[in-house]
């Protein structure tokens, strides 16, 4: 089978508006959540987030490609750019029919539908813009990728809930093993911090007021961010052929569903897909010395997570390093996955771990090394990435270091 790299990198979030700026908040566990600044945000009983700040799209798109561009999709164009200006890849002829696109998103289009929402019903108006299908479409994000880099190959979104981006990933990386395409643009983007939005999640009572504290024994929810993170998965072959910067190899992919409960996790259903990550990519369990957590802040997501690896590891559970980096960006639903396989990368590029911040009161039921308000300096050439989702939707990538 054939070798899958990562070549590029971008991204924009609650931390920073490119990748030197979000590891260098990796490194020093800086927080990204703060008070929101939303319209209506005196009706929320949720008043904090991961949240862009001082975001002008005016000054990134002209008045037709906002008409056209919801703010998720935005994200996505602006961590695009980043992964695939200094690629220096000629997409056209061949290399454009081998190149595809697949993206992340549980909502789309949030923001879209939250403004139209309001013209219709609260104030009235009888006629929404004409692009307001389009704009708010799931797909828009991958089309709007695609048709910027003239890239004709696979291309198309997947919404799983809170593994969307890991599913995409996941299936960029078995296209380009499987010899489907040579290049994949893939990761994914959210923007559910609108009014809507946030109104939604309070219903579900899962939500903290006040921070994010994956794994600590006081913690009271999880909190929501925004943002986009985007990679080029590349053929090894082609990466090495044209002397490419290689971040880091993707070696393993697994997806499981639970097929138990639309919210709560399954211990089950996320040991299987570490498990099938594990297999997929031929590695032992104590080859493995970093996995980015799931790691939401909620009692049922952080102990049925720490159990889960506990099962599939063993003994070695103990001497591996977990941590949550929505402690400090937020949890981006259909996004995170992308945001958090940054850290990933840092991990086994730079030998920094990040941290989760917050961490306050131990948990005996999530007793592993969380790797706690600090990052700490570490060689690893093996990583994991979780990703367990409402709807029992699990998929776990396997990264190593660059070859």
């Amino acid at each position: 089978m054939r070798r899958v790299v990562i070549t590029g990198q971008g991204t924009i979030n609650a931390l920073g508006r490119d990748v030197p700026t979000t590891l260098n908040a990796f490194r020093e566990g800086r927080c990204g959540i703060g008070p929101l600044e939303l319209r209506d945000v005196d009706r929320l009983s949720v008043k904090i987030g991961g949240q862009v700040k001082d975001y002008d799209p005016e000054a990134l798109f002209n008045r037709q490609q906002i008409a056209l561009y919801d703010r998720f999709t935005q994200f996505t164009l602006i961590a695009a750019h980043q992964a695939l200006d200094g690629a220096d890849l000629n997409f056209s002829g061949d290399l454009a029919a081998r190149t595809g696109v697949v993206l992340g998103t549980a909502g789309g289009g949030v923001n879209t539908w939250d403004e139209n929402y309001r013209s219709v019903y609260e104030e009235g108006k009888n006629r929404v813009h004409p692009f307001v299908v389009p704009k708010l479409m799931n797909n828009a994000a991958a089309s709007h990728v695609s048709m910027e880099w003239n890239l004709r190959g696979p291309s198309f979104s997947v919404a799983t809930a809170c593994a969307s981006s890991n599913h995409a990933m996941g299936l960029a990386f078995q296209l380009i093993r499987g010899g489907g395409a040579d290049v994949m643009v893939t990761g994914g983007s959210e923007a559910m911090l609108s009014f809507g939005g946030v109104k939604a999640w309070e219903g579900l009572r899962v939500m903290s007021k006040d921070a994010c504290r994956p794994f600590s024994a006081n913690r009271n929810g999880m909190v929501q961010g925004e943002g986009a993170a985007v990679f080029l998965f590349e053929e090894y072959e082609h990466a090495r052929s044209r002397g490419a910067d290689i971040l880091a190899e993707v070696v393993g992919f697994a997806m499981t569903s639970d097929a138990a409960d639309i919210v709560m996790p399954s211990q089950q259903g996320a040991a299987r897909a570490i498990i099938g990550a594990l297999k997929d990519a031929k590695l032992n369990p104590d080859e493995v010395g970093y996995i980015n957590a799931h790691g939401t802040g909620t009692a049922a997501n952080d102990k049925v997570e720490c159990a889960a690896v506990a099962h599939a590891f063993g003994a070695h559970a103990d001497d591996l390093m977990i941590s949550s980096t929505k402690s400090m960006h937020g949890h981006l639903i259909g996004g995170t996955g992308a945001v958090e396989l940054l850290a990933c990368i840092m991990a086994l590029r730079d030998g920094v771990i990040a941290p989760t911040i917050g961490y306050e009161e131990p948990d005996p039921e999530c007793a592993l090394d969380v790797v706690p308000n600090e990052a700490r300096d570490a060689e690893v050439s093996v990583v994991l990435s979780n990703a367990f989702a409402f709807g029992g939707m699990n998929a776990v990538l396997a990264l190593r270091a660059a070859p």
